[in-house]
């Protein structure tokens, strides 16, 4: 005879667990504790089992059989119901232990520290795993929706940091597709929100494009004390424009002194291509004096913390601080900018060449190793010529008072020199 809800609620417990049957296999366990428990038993491939369907009242008796009817509904597909509920709860268990934050840190460890990209390019990703982490960090990958994440960028944008919610996002997309591709997720949420974001406005890093303002910023760095190690990367900065972070990895392994060449290697390099840089003989002379006091270590410039690690990234930016220049004139890679302009005003050199000493990607690998070749000892003139020009821009009229000093710098095809002496002398350019 079928249940109704009356006789549910009349049951009493006994002193054994004993059954109330309903129909179709469905019946409820009353348990000598009182618990009145829905079970509903059928036969697959001979076997009896029996499936658990809840709790009554939680589950109703209209619920039940609802139940019961979809469990019987796979048996008629030749699935066994409770084969699919353990599955089930394995995969709520599993995916419950795969969460953003721990796929993203094995994205990370995987794929970029194992494809060797650049330790910045690793730092940056891991901080950009910090800013998602207290809104998703702990959060199931395959229940991160589109709108979830959206409420974790919108937070950072209401800081006002909009290119940090733009990364941020192109970050957790490489994260979704790797857990795409290793099954841990199904789909990519964060592909959905291109264009939902504020769009930041182009950041160009502050740079000094006026030859007279180089010249005092260069007679700055000249007349600011700091320790050796930091004198030597302001001093030597300017001359080989690199990125601040190629800058500061340097490795004594990577210098040919002797021959003037510094060969840095793909995985330091943003393009992920190694780069030469050619030494003028002011930096091979000061990368020498600076070998005495770090040649026995890795970096050529160290950090003040201990030497198994390099100098750190804002270094630079602060001794310029200190100098007086705001971060609005000048940059660690505003350098680069000063020099990609004021080499292409000077009409000496190839815009390819200017490029290619910037190591500003080639999209066509053949092309770029052509110009590699092609562009090498116009490269290794440019390296002089603006070493030349740095040191000539050091000296200004009027008179700079000090020590009586000549310079020397290549302009124009020609040999400038400029004399200075003390207040109540001269001040001379011979051509």
């Amino acid at each position: 005879m079928p249940l109704t809800d009356i006789s549910i609620r009349s049951a009493k417990p006994r002193e054994k667990d004993w059954k109330l049957s309903d129909e179709k296999g469905l019946y409820l366990l009353i348990t000598k504790a009182g618990g009145k428990l829905w079970r509903v038993k059928f036969r697959i491939h001979g076997k009896e089992k029996k499936l658990s369907l809840g709790a009554f009242p939680e589950v109703s008796l209209a619920k039940a059989r609802k139940l019961r009817d979809e469990a019987r509904a796979k048996l008629i597909e030749g699935q066994d119901p409770a084969l699919e509920r353990r599955k089930a709860k394995y995969t709520a268990k599993l995916n419950a232990g795969i969460t953003f934050a721990s796929v993203a840190t094995e994205f990370i460890d995987v794929k970029m520290v194992g494809d060797e990209k650049a330790p910045a390019t690793i730092d940056k990703a891991r901080w950009f795993l910090k800013q998602l982490e207290p809104a998703i960090g702990s959060m199931p990958l395959s229940d991160v929706d589109p709108q979830m994440l959206l409420a974790a960028l919108k937070r950072l944008e209401a800081k006002g940091t909009f290119e940090t919610a733009k990364k941020c996002r192109s970050f957790a997309s490489r994260v979704f597709r790797y857990g795409v591709a290793t099954g841990r997720c199904s789909s990519d949420p964060a592909q959905f929100l291109r264009g939902a974001l504020v769009t930041p406005k182009a950041r160009h890093y502050s740079a000094m494009i006026e030859p007279k303002k180089v010249g005092e910023l260069l007679r700055a760095i000249d007349g600011f004390v700091g320790a050796p190690v930091t004198m030597a990367a302001l001093r030597i900065a300017p001359h080989v424009y690199v990125r601040p972070g190629e800058l500061r990895h340097a490795e004594w392994t990577e210098f040919d002194l002797k021959d003037g060449i510094w060969r840095i290697p793909s995985s330091k390099m943003k393009a992920r291509r190694s780069h030469a840089v050619p030494l003028s003989t002011q930096v091979k002379a000061m990368l020498i004096e600076i070998k005495k006091i770090t040649g026995h270590g890795k970096y050529v410039f160290p950090s003040a913390h201990g030497g198994s690690r390099p100098m750190s990234e804002n270094t630079i930016n602060a001794c310029f601080r200190r100098m007086g220049f705001s971060g609005d004139e000048i940059t660690a890679h505003g350098l680069r900018a000063t020099a990609s302009t004021l080499l292409n005003e000077s009409g000496h050199w190839s815009p390819d060449a200017i490029e290619r000493a910037l190591a500003h990607g080639e999209s066509n690998a053949t092309r770029g190793a052509y110009h590699r070749g092609l562009h090498w000892d116009e490269r290794v003139k440019m390296a002089q010529w603006w070493s030349d020009y740095l040191d000539g821009l050091k000296v200004t009229c009027p008179l700079l008072g000090g020590p009586k000093s000549m310079l020397f710098w290549t302009q124009k095809g020609k040999t400038n020199a400029i004399q200075e002496t003390h207040a109540g002398g001269d001040y001379r350019q011979a051509a």
